[in-house]
């Protein structure tokens, strides 16, 4: 996680980066979490990366749900924050 930007409130934007295979990991986990919460749209959008994979993440979430992407936002955020240097 290098970041979270709520794009409003039903929109969250995530920055990932990682070693190769992390698009396919992201997909993998966003499909069984969309089969489990199925209100959560996930996106997954290559970027560029040097050394490994670098994906924008976005979640989307009906209006009724905005609280419950409003705590998963925080936590991005202070899981984004500790890894920090």
């Amino acid at each position: 996680m290098r970041g979270v930007e709520p794009v409003g409130p039903t929109h969250a934007r995530m920055l990932l980066t990682g070693p190769a295979g992390l698009a396919a990991t992201v997909r993998d986990l966003t499909a069984r979490e969309a089969a489990c919460c199925s209100f959560f749209t996930f996106t997954v959008t290559p970027g560029p990366a040097a050394g490994g994979e670098a994906l924008t993440l976005d979640v989307r979430v009906p209006a009724r749900h905005a609280d419950v992407l409003a705590s998963l936002t925080a936590r991005a955020g202070a899981v984004s924050a500790d890894r920090t240097p």
